[in-house]
């Protein structure tokens, strides 16, 4: 079996420094542990994403000189998730939810990180005729146990996490959480390499793989994040700083490269690196 990593931007805003550090950890791990590269583009969010933002992570990641051995693009795989969602829908896992973004807000205790965690009010109402719903996805009531190859072992129930989860949304698509693990699944993904941000989304992504046929979960890594001023994680949504601004700017790869490396404590100085230069580091941190 081909041994595989993904790097999955989602093309709602141009690259930052937190999209190149994480693609630094995905080409290090590459390296360290013999895998083959794969380019996913996550446009599920069809509000969102714009091809200018698509071409702009080709050239941007070619720019500084990543390359890649194969690709991918979400909204170009409707058919794989449409099979996906037959398979829960055959055992009786998916429901429509109708409750609103308020109703979610009030009726719903959170957990200690401060995510709703759905009580499953809508499981027993059946299909409305035209009501606005999106699909949930029946979350077993059990403990999945896993491991991350850079803090340790977890032991976590999605059940208390989040409770049962959208898997398609109001507007028809496909969410997040859904995507990913199809995707993972389908384009045989061994390794995941991405932020601390989205760990606590782990243990949700392996059972909802197990319920769509995938009993070995892929290795996971969560590396740590750039921070802003504020201590917040750099986000396209907060309108972070682009690394396009720094392309138009006049900045090299280099100086970039450099740039991040120090950010993220790789390196004590703030000097320029060569891409290779900048992999080499972040294999002899994992």
């Amino acid at each position: 079996m081909e041994r595989k990593i993904r790097f999955a931007p989602s093309p709602t805003g141009y690259l930052h420094e937190g999209h190149l550090l994480s693609a630094l950890y995905v080409w290090a791990a590459a390296k360290k542990w013999d895998l083959s590269i794969h380019l996913r583009i996550e446009d599920h969010d069809r509000g969102r994403a714009r091809p200018e933002y698509i071409e702009s992570i080709y050239d941007d990641l070619e720019w500084f000189g990543f390359r890649w051995d194969s690709q991918s693009i979400q909204s170009e795989r409707t058919s794989i998730y449409e099979t996906a969602l037959k398979t829960l829908e055959k055992q009786g896992l998916v429901y429509p939810c109708y409750c609103s973004r308020k109703q979610l807000e009030e009726e719903n205790p959170k957990s200690e990180t401060g995510e709703i965690v759905y009580q499953g009010k809508c499981k027993a109402l059946g299909m409305t005729a035209d009501a606005p719903h999106n699909l949930r996805v029946i979350v077993p009531d059990k403990v999945i146990t896993w491991h991350d190859m850079r803090l340790g072992d977890f032991s976590e129930n999605p059940k208390l996490q989040c409770g049962d989860f959208p898997i398609r949304d109001r507007e028809g698509q496909w969410t997040y959480q859904f995507a990913v693990c199809v995707d993972d699944i389908d384009e045989g993904i061994t390794h995941i390499v991405r932020g601390e941000d989205i760990r606590s989304s782990t243990a949700r992504q392996i059972a909802l793989m197990r319920l769509l046929g995938r009993d070995t979960p892929p290795l996971y890594l969560h590396h740590p994040l750039i921070v802003d001023p504020a201590g917040k994680k750099l986000s396209k949504r907060e309108r972070a700083h682009s690394i396009r601004q720094d392309r138009d700017a006049g900045i090299s790869p280099e100086i970039l490269l450099g740039r991040v490396c120090h950010k993220a404590g790789l390196q004590s100085a703030d000097t320029p690196l060569n891409l290779e230069k900048a992999i080499s580091i972040v294999v002899h941190s994992l």
